[in-house]
């Protein structure tokens, strides 16, 4: 009878502790993001993006749908150094009440000429140790909306950051054997700026940090001209964009197809990159292996 009484009560136990878990709901402004937001939240988040697989967190246009989403959200994720100027209006549209985390908040950022003005480069999570960073942001955020399962969360979370860490260090690696003066491709727009910086390879683009963004006749002309004097071989189409301008580049100075690369958007899923950890290993091997 006793250990009849011990079973109950220890499954008693389960069911109010299952009923006290909280499963928050996160909308995360394009998909990357939504990727880290899953990993580091672990069961104790249902995740919805915004802008999802293969699209330009650039150029999207939010619908009255995307406002009925943050309407009901707990947690809303966004990237912030400029990239998502169409979010402030959504989030005041939507009536959202709940927590507004910048994932990039402690990111040492770099900015660039265009147009005249100096500009953010928006892309941080393109170094494995800013996407680290931005589990960490988006991991205090989830603790403090649910404080409930801060041990769950912290569990997952410090796992997939130590994941993330990992990758950085990894990713280093890949480049380290490989020349200096051999570390130079070309893709669409400038949305490799962080991982230049991380892992020491050049990246020329006819577009700037927006895809929205357009190269005029002259600066085309001067950078054909920087890539026939600096030798790049190799050049690359990003998902989320059309190739069209960067295959003219590629036919006027000889560059090589390297294949796809994935800055801005996961793949769909069951593509090559339906995570975020996929995506940064693609990215790393594809262009490494360009090099060698």
């Amino acid at each position: 009878m006793k250990k009849a009484v011990v079973v109950l009560a220890v499954a008693l136990g389960l069911l109010t502790q299952s009923a006290m878990a909280k499963t928050l709901n996160v909308v995360a402004s394009f998909s990357i993001l939504g990727d880290i937001a899953a990993q580091t939240g672990g069961d104790h988040v249902k995740v919805t993006t915004l802008v999802g697989p293969d699209g330009d967190p650039h150029t999207f246009e939010p619908s009255a749908k995307d406002s009925a989403l943050l309407n009901k959200a707990d947690v809303v994720v966004v990237n912030g150094l400029g990239l998502e100027g169409w979010l402030d209006r959504l989030v005041k549209a939507s009536g959202f009440k709940g927590t507004v985390v910048v994932a990039s908040t402690g990111v040492k950022t770099h900015s660039l000429e265009e147009d005249g003005k100096t500009v953010t480069d928006p892309h941080a999570w393109n170094s494995a140790a800013n996407g680290a960073l931005y589990a960490q942001n988006i991991l205090t955020a989830l603790v403090k909306a649910d404080p409930e399962d801060k041990a769950d969360l912290n569990a997952s979370g410090q796992r997939y950051i130590g994941e993330l860490q990992k990758l950085d260090s990894w990713a280093k690696t890949q480049f380290s054997s490989i020349p200096r003066e051999k570390r130079k491709v070309l893709t669409s727009h400038d949305a490799f700026g962080y991982f230049a910086r991380a892992y020491n390879v050049d990246f020329l683009a006819p577009q700037g940090l927006s895809s929205e963004s357009e190269a005029s006749a002259q600066q085309v002309a001067e950078l054909i001209k920087q890539i026939k004097a600096d030798g790049v071989h190799t050049w690359f189409m990003e998902n989320q964009l059309d190739p069209r301008l960067v295959k003219q580049i590629a036919t006027a100075t000889g560059a090589q197809p390297g294949g796809e690369l994935y800055p801005e958007a996961l793949s769909n899923k069951g593509g090559v990159a339906d995570t975020y950890t996929q995506a940064f290993r693609h990215n790393v091997e594809t262009i490494a292996s360009s090099m060698k």
